[in-house]
């Protein structure tokens, strides 16, 4: 199975960018595709053989569900890798570059959606993390 990959280059030092992908407080700020949708909780045991449970809900709401997974291998500052609850692995890469730190984000795509709109999904992730990671 191919990766779908998603990617964006953060304005500030990767310390500050680990800390804001990583720590509860943080992720409930950046972790929703679009303005209609919100994490309202998070729940972070960050270590190899830990869980998360990120609540994702649409504002109204109307919807919810439990995104949630088990960590496999964490590089401090590099390397995050798990695999999702549905058996799909993830790998996001960090490293500083002349423009900030960059975020390389692969995933194993799932079978009831378009990659292509699996794809926009998770970039828009990302690109609120930017947003939040630089304000």
């Amino acid at each position: 199975m191919a990766y779908i990959s998603v990617q964006n280059t953060i304005q500030a030092p990767i310390s500050h960018v680990w800390d804001c992908w990583t720590t509860e407080e943080h992720i409930t700020k950046w972790n929703f595709a679009s303005d209609d949708w919100c994490c309202p909780s998070a729940k972070n045991d960050f270590k190899i053989g830990g869980e998360f449970h990120y609540e994702m809900a649409s504002k109204d709401g109307s919807m919810s569900f439990d995104f949630w997974g088990t960590y496999t291998n964490i590089i401090s500052e590099k390397t995050i890798e798990y695999t999702i609850g549905d058996g799909r692995k993830v790998q996001i890469n960090f490293s500083e570059t002349s423009e900030g730190t960059q975020i390389i984000e692969q995933f194993e795509p799932e079978n009831q959606n378009p990659e292509e709109m699996q794809q926009a999904g998770w970039q828009s992730i990302v690109d609120n993390f930017k947003k939040h990671a630089e304000s």
